[in-house]
């Protein structure tokens, strides 16, 4: 184990390099969000080619992992594309001023590829010690990742319909998934970290993989998730009327409200 954690930290480092190295030249930090999914892909291959395995939960789980991270990183491109930095990157960069180079590296590139190799860690796990055959574990797991990827996918369609249609312009997204929860893709990302923790769980030292969907949660309900995104709405009214009837997180059925829905799209 030591060793293919070693040689997937290195892979994970050089490739994270490679994308600092591309957002330098395009001055613009926010390609880390692109680079997030496509590292999981890289990471789950790289690491069972390494470990040498070919058993069915070592594939159950990259192939998840790969439909997700495929996705994701489609998704963001395709929502980047003609814009420029997110505004979040934009706002460190005139922060950092003449420290931008080595923050950036540092604190967006490094530190994401560090996070990372803590949320992979079931995939690097299965692939070094794959276990007995899959179980009903293994089963519950997949249902609730399927879960997790409905609610990921959907919000993230539905939103990305809503803010081409013209006449969303200047109005916050509420319908569709969005009334049951004010981060259907959060909650779902959350969810498939859980369900990947659950397949891999009786493995050999399935118990630690609970690192992953820890570490997911926390950062999208107390770090650069939920908190991050919502700032910039504070003291909006459509928001905060919207943010009153509609959970931050976990869904539940949409309460009816006929107050208008003013303020910028989410």
């Amino acid at each position: 184990m030591p060793q293919t954690l070693l040689t997937t930290s290195l892979v994970v480092a050089a490739y994270m390099t490679i994308w600092f190295l591309i957002a330098l030249l395009r001055r613009d930090n926010s390609l880390v969000d692109i680079a997030w999914g496509l590292g999981f892909v890289l990471i789950a291959w790289s690491s069972f080619f390494r470990g040498g395995g070919a058993e069915p939960r070592q594939f159950l789980v990259n192939g998840l992992v790969t439909l997700w991270g495929l996705r994701l990183a489609a998704h963001i491109a395709s929502r980047k594309r003609g814009k420029g930095e997110d505004f979040r990157y934009a706002a460190w960069r005139r922060q950092w001023g003449r420290w931008l180079i080595p923050r950036s590296f540092l604190q967006i590139f490094l530190l994401q590829g560090l996070l990372m190799l803590l949320v992979a860690w079931p995939i690097i796990l299965i692939n070094h010690s794959p276990g007995a055959a899959p179980t009903w574990l293994a089963v519950v797991g997949a249902l609730i990742w399927g879960l997790g990827f409905f609610f990921e996918a959907l919000g993230d369609l539905q939103l990305q319909r809503f803010k081409r249609d013209p006449r969303s312009r200047g109005r916050i997204m509420t319908g569709g998934l969005w009334s049951w929860t004010r981060h259907p893709n959060y909650f779902g990302e959350v969810t498939l970290w859980w369900g990947i923790f659950l397949i891999v769980l009786d493995a050999g030292s399935g118990w630690t993989a609970v690192i992953s969907p820890l570490t997911i949660t926390f950062l999208l309900l107390r770090v650069s998730g939920i908190p991050m995104l919502e700032k910039k709405y504070h003291g909006n009214p459509g928001f905060e009327a919207y943010a009153a009837r509609t959970p931050a997180f976990f869904p539940r059925p949409p309460v009816r409200s006929s107050e208008p829905d003013d303020g910028s799209a989410g």
